[in-house]
């Protein structure tokens, strides 16, 4: 019995998000490209992704997959195409050969969010170094998002910058047990991206944990 846990499809990669998900710590695979579209899906048990990655790929078999992850309890798989029918043709396929609905994943829970305004020399500094997208600089506002389900972050990575493009992805974290987000820049930059990252957060349709 195959837990679907996260079921995303991402119209129109931003350039920044776009970038992230391109370097060699994510895209395992083919690298996503800005206004490519991907679909990024989470389930449990963890080697059930490979079935899940076989309904995508022999449905259509032009996809490119960026990821496939099988972390400690829960698989993940990024796909990504210009072509947004055939793309959610293969979400449609894995959906059905798994017996699942896209509303039964897992309703995002914010865990906490902040914007720190006017960050301090060391606080940059310090943040810097684990950073794995672009700097902070000091004096912006820090934007911060702690998620769960992981894969959120991505979604809120993509919409805020489409909201406020002259915001800064530092970092993305969205696998583990929780997904993490650091955006810098004006605070009405941040505000203008958190406002965003809430609404669409708010509309996704999907379940409890534990139900």
């Amino acid at each position: 019995m195959t837990e679907l846990r996260v079921y995303l499809l991402i119209e129109g990669l931003a350039r920044q998000f776009a970038a992230a998900m391109a370097t060699p710590t994510r895209a395992r695979g083919y690298p996503p490209l800005q206004g490519e579209h991907s679909l990024i899906i989470e389930v449990a048990p963890a080697l059930a992704i490979h079935r899940v990655c076989d309904l995508a790929l022999k449905t259509q078999p032009d996809m490119e997959p960026g990821l496939l992850y099988v972390e400690r309890q829960y698989g993940i798989l990024e796909l990504h195409s210009y072509d947004l029918p055939r793309l959610r043709a293969a979400g449609d396929a894995i959906l059905d050969g798994i017996g699942r609905r896209a509303q039964d994943q897992l309703k995002p829970r914010t865990l906490y969010a902040d914007i720190i305004d006017d960050v301090s020399d060391q606080h940059a500094i310090i943040l810097n170094r684990t950073r794995e997208a672009s700097m902070l600089l000091p004096g912006q506002a820090l934007l911060l998002y702690e998620l769960e389900p992981a894969l959120f972050a991505s979604v809120a990575a993509n919409e805020a910058e489409k909201a406020a493009p002259g915001i800064t992805l530092i970092d993305v974290q969205m696998i583990g047990a929780s997904g993490r987000l650091f955006l810098s820049g004006s605070r009405r930059d941040c505000v203008a991206a958190r406002d965003r990252i809430d609404e669409v957060l708010g509309a996704v349709i999907g379940r409890s944990p534990g139900k």
